[in-house]
């Protein structure tokens, strides 16, 4: 299923992808050049999450919350809230 977009551009956008596409164009059509501008920030966003998540641990590590691991996902989520909601004392 796919759903339809329409969009007004202003003349430097609209010129701007009248180059984009066509037989000089990178694109065979705008709404190709769409899709592909929307999975890229959509890649670009989740790259974002991951280094944010990566982030996050290297400042839990420096600020020394850690714990060794049981091996049991939910053995350690339930000890990361005990952690968390000890202050990690």
């Amino acid at each position: 299923m796919s759903e339809r977009i329409n969009a007004r551009l202003s003349r430097p956008l609209a010129e701007f992808v009248g180059r984009m596409v066509g037989e000089t164009g990178l694109y065979e059509t705008p709404s190709e050049y769409i899709r592909d501008l929307i999975r890229r920030d959509m890649e670009r966003r989740e790259d974002q999450l991951v280094q944010d998540a990566i982030l996050a641990g290297y400042r839990d590590l420096a600020a020394g919350r850690l714990f060794e691991s049981s091996g049991d996902f939910e053995t350690d989520m339930a000890m990361l809230a005990r952690k968390e909601a000890d202050g990690w004392q």
